[in-house]
């Protein structure tokens, strides 16, 4: 039983105590990383010794003892090295290994050689605890397998589970690159608040709270935008943030309540400015992370090499599920046509919406390789700039990739009289139950009033495209903790 193992390392632990040892160490300054050892030492020839001193830190792996001898791995964020400890090296100190468990960190001191089956390993002259693990990690061969358990137990699912750590190296790599991208476009980071008095820039339910002291509902941020656009006012040009956002919705493989996005604004640019931007930043990162923009996604080749292929959303719409909205501008015929194609509507819905939720059902699940589709209804985008020679449609694209929405991207509407309608628009549907409907944010009105230049923004999921550039079946493999359930005792 788990329970009787943990007692064990419990006294264990008591008898290091008693033998004066601290079993949770203050500190230790490893002189190397395991990796770096493997890459500097590996032209050694076999059973060939080094005089070269180092420190290793890490935590125990595996662990074979052979009388007064005793092989054991360590692990650090890099990988592993293989130590060597001896009684005839390390004298008395030796018979404390007995306190010894997988799970332990230790750090160790020696010279470097090579075994006579070529592994690089230390032979050590002394070892020093660092910390004593109380439970056990789990059994090498079947490892941590229960998906759930995964994610609960992150800190166990990184220990054992290599490729897990290297999901999340990757991750960091790409947001990484995404960063260079943005700095040589002369793009300024910036921060804005997480805590938002009234929610905006989507359609999306928020998460509630309350201010004691303000005596004020709040709400998590659902986007940052409409404060990126505050500091185009003020006279940013370019700026960009990683936003980390929150809405109160379901949960799914492709969606966690709290996430990553990028978002910027960029004054003087057009939603075609963007779309270049949009490009670049996801075949760069590629480019650069993974060495090519030609990758595999769940045994899908997609092939991320600029440029993509753009399509406005009739044309797809027409092209792939067989209905025809070109000269559609009546609500009756547009709920017909959703008919033909087994997609319901409800009273509340109208031209523009018919045909995006068509759109979203039918025809972004086929698109699988870069789609840019262009021209959204004017409906459904109360954010975005009228086209000037079709005012039902905006100047706004979403990029597609794989039959996932990776980018919203448009042509800032700036014009504070018709963001007010469109505001009212989206009030009476507030009231008429939408939970997702944006609410009147008055001071960003106010703001735009003293003007704001032409500017387009961008949006890209980083989780997504982590999942993408990683090729992770699930949002919560590219998520150190994810959303859970709450825990059954």
């Amino acid at each position: 039983m788990e329970e009787d193992l943990i007692n064990e390392r419990r006294e264990k632990r008591d008898a290091l105590r008693k033998e004066g040892i601290n079993p949770y160490a203050h500190r230790y300054e490893p002189t190397h990383k395991a990796a770096e050892l493997q890459l500097k030492y590996a032209q050694l020839a076999n059973e060939e010794k080094t005089n070269d001193k180092v420190s290793v830190a890490g935590r125990i792996i595996s662990m074979r003892r052979m009388g007064k001898a005793t092989f054991m791995h360590l692990l650090d964020e890099s990988g592993k090295i293989q130590l060597y400890l001896r009684y005839d090296d390390i004298g008395k100190p030796y018979d404390l290994l007995k306190f010894c468990d997988l799970g332990d960190f230790i750090g160790a001191e020696g010279s470097l050689f090579k075994t006579k089956t070529g592994e690089v390993t230390v032979n050590v002259q002394k070892f020093t605890f660092l910390t004593k693990a109380l439970r056990p990690l789990p059994d090498k061969f079947h490892g941590l397998q229960d998906t759930e358990l995964r994610y609960r137990m992150r800190y166990v699912d990184l220990i054992v589970n290599p490729q897990v750590r290297k999901t999340f190296v990757t991750r960091a790599k790409i947001i990484g690159a995404l960063r260079d991208v943005f700095e040589h476009h002369n793009f300024l980071e910036v921060e804005t608040p997480v805590l938002q008095p009234i929610y905006g820039g989507t359609h999306a339910k928020p998460f509630t709270t309350f201010h004691n002291e303000l005596d004020m509902k709040m709400y998590l941020r659902i986007s940052n935008e409409l404060y990126l656009k505050r500091l185009i006012v003020g006279g940013f040009e370019r700026v960009y943030e990683f936003s980390r956002d929150f809405r109160n919705e379901g949960i799914s493989t492709r969606h966690n309540p709290e996430f990553l996005a990028v978002e910027t604004m960029a004054a003087y640019w057009d939603y075609r400015d963007s779309l270049k931007m949009v490009e670049t930043l996801i075949s760069e990162a590629a480019q650069r992370v993974l060495g090519t923009t030609r990758i595999t996604y769940q045994g899908q080749a997609i092939n991320l090499t600029p440029p993509w292929d753009q399509i406005t959303m009739i044309d797809a719409v027409k092209k792939y599920a067989g209905v025809d909205f070109s000269h559609v501008k009546d609500v009756k015929e547009a709920r017909k046509l959703a008919q033909k194609v087994n997609i319901r509507t409800d009273a509340g819905m109208g031209v523009g919406k018919i045909l995006s939720t068509i759109y979203e059902e039918l025809v972004e699940p086929k698109l699988i390789q870069p789609t840019f589709v262009m021209d959204y209804p004017v409906e459904v985008s109360p954010l975005a700039k009228k086209k000037e020679a079709d005012n039902d449609f905006t100047e706004r694209f979403e990029l597609v990739i794989g039959g996932r929405e990776y980018a919203n991207v448009y042509s800032e509407l700036n014009d504070p009289d018709v963001l007010r309608e469109n505001w009212e628009h989206q009030r009476k549907l507030l009231e008429a139950g939408d939970e997702e409907a944006q609410p009147m944010d008055d001071d960003f009105l106010r703001a735009l009033e003293y003007g704001m230049p032409p500017t387009s923004g961008l949006g890209i999921g980083v989780d997504r495209l982590i999942m993408l550039l990683t090729d992770a079946q699930s949002i919560r493999d590219v998520i150190f903790f994810p959303i859970l359930k709450e825990e059954k005792k």
